[in-house]
């Protein structure tokens, strides 16, 4: 996920101004939770490795450790008060308790594979990990997950704008990354959202239907 005011230039003179730890601290923080533009940061890191002026397995094991932690750190916040505050955002925008449970319960038996795949989608990298936390996954299967998405997504993209970087612009990698991300959160948004679109009008109906009878008086 990238922030509209920073461009990819600008994010890659801060890695190269801040080297290893911009890195680190770029995805360590959109892992927690924050819509910082930690993707970017990495490809930038990985674009800078491929032209020698950073160590590719330094910016590598930087950006594995930042998206471990960060995850570790994202999880226990959703644990400990993810709920009440993702309650508290549905009554803002009108979604009802009985939804957001479905929405949970949906999240716990596909926690594995969110965690892992939400490496490589726009937002779902920056909410999954407080989603497991909300969802109480167990601790040793969303570390075991966590970890290793870690690795396949720090080691695809910093390996990737490696060695694109010697015929693509960095700008431009940056953009193809993104809207990658984009398309397939939009999948994913789709394949849940439908099912709860349905549930609501099936719910719909049924009342519907259960109200002419309900008031309807017995014959004598």
């Amino acid at each position: 996920m990238s922030l509209e005011f920073l461009s990819a230039d600008a994010i890659a003179e801060l890695a190269q101004q801040y080297g290893y730890w911009a890195v680190f601290l770029g995805i360590l923080l959109e892992n927690v939770g924050l819509p910082i533009p930690g993707e970017t940061v990495t490809l930038a890191g990985g674009f800078l490795a491929g032209s020698d002026q950073l160590n590719y397995w330094l910016v590598l094991s930087d950006a594995i450790l930042g998206a471990a932690i960060g995850g570790n750190i994202g999880y226990w916040l959703g644990r400990w008060g993810g709920w009440p505050l993702l309650t508290g955002v549905g009554q803002v925008f009108r979604i009802q308790e009985r939804q957001l449970l479905a929405l949970k319960q949906q999240f716990s038996e596909n926690a594995p594979k969110a965690v892992f795949l939400g490496r490589f989608i726009a937002l779902l990298r920056v909410f999954a990990s407080p989603l497991a936390g909300i969802a109480e996954m167990p601790y040793p299967q969303f570390f075991f997950y966590n970890t290793l998405g870690a690795t396949a997504w720090a080691a695809v993209m910093v390996t990737l704008a490696y060695f694109a970087g010697h015929v693509v612009p960095l700008e431009q990698l940056v953009s193809y990354a993104g809207k990658f991300g984009l398309l397939t959160l939009v999948i994913i948004a789709a394949w849940i959202a439908v099912p709860l679109w349905l549930e609501s009008r099936k719910a719909k109906a049924e009342l519907a239907e259960a109200a002419p009878e309900s008031g309807s008086e017995p014959k004598e």
